[in-house]
């Protein structure tokens, strides 16, 4: 599966979030996915189950816990594939940093 139709997903993504954080239970993922997006517990193990085969998630055991963390691999291959986009957008964040200096400066 390729990175974007994996990130494509809006669980999938909040997944991740979730995980940028710290380390998490697959239950502690659950809970707050299920809150969220209102799905079942096996429909998110599914989701973390792709997580996982893509590479973006890693799991290991602890006890009867599994605990979940982000793999930064694939993300890196991401961000390198957007290199190429930055031009479009780096300039005008450039200049909205320096029109937001410049408001603080005159307050």
């Amino acid at each position: 599966m390729h990175a974007f139709d994996v990130l494509g997903d809006p669980v999938r993504r909040r997944i991740l979030e979730l995980l940028a954080a710290g380390e998490r239970t697959s239950g502690a993922v659950c809970a707050v996915i299920q809150e969220e997006f209102g799905i079942s517990q096996p429909a998110v193990s599914q989701h973390l189950k792709v997580l996982r085969e893509a590479g973006f998630a890693t799991v290991r055991p602890e006890g009867t816990r599994r605990l979940y963390a982000v793999n930064a691999s694939p993300l890196r291959e991401v961000d390198e594939w957007l290199e190429r986009f930055r031009r479009y957008w780096t300039p005008h964040l450039d200049a909205l940093e320096t029109e937001i200096a410049r408001g603080r400066r005159q307050r």
